[in-house]
């Protein structure tokens, strides 16, 4: 796994990318915990988003979950062929698992998120 993924204590991950953009999708801690997804639900593109609110939902088998924007700003793009693929999240999560792509309102939020080492510290210290 890529080191420039960042955390957000709610499990999903960001990849800030060249362009500018950063790449947003759910941990592959989350996507275990869910387990036997059904259904997922995105935001349009153009949609603004703000770090903590719900951008989307997530539901398994077992419960429906919120997947929230770890940054604030503008959703660019959609992975619109994961709702109907969503066995895609458990084998490639960090991959061709990504949620929406966000142009950052302040790529200083990226500072916020925790690093690998302390996202395994968290999630290593919460019942599986």
């Amino acid at each position: 796994m890529a080191a420039d993924l960042k955390f957000a204590k709610t499990h999903e991950w960001v990849r800030p990318e060249t362009t500018g953009v950063a790449t947003v999708g759910i941990s592959s801690y989350a996507v275990e915990a869910l387990t036997d997804l059904v259904f997922m639900q995105l935001p349009a593109v153009g949609k603004r988003v703000k770090a903590g609110e719900s951008l989307g939902e997530i539901e398994s088998v077992k419960a429906v979950s919120d997947v929230y924007a770890p940054i604030s700003g503008e959703i660019v793009e959609v992975n619109t062929a994961l709702p109907g693929k969503l066995e895609t999240l458990g084998q490639d999560p960090y991959g061709e698992g990504w949620l929406v792509r966000i142009k950052p309102d302040d790529p200083a939020e990226l500072d916020r998120l925790l690093d690998r080492a302390d996202y395994d510290k968290l999630v290593g210290s919460q019942p599986h």
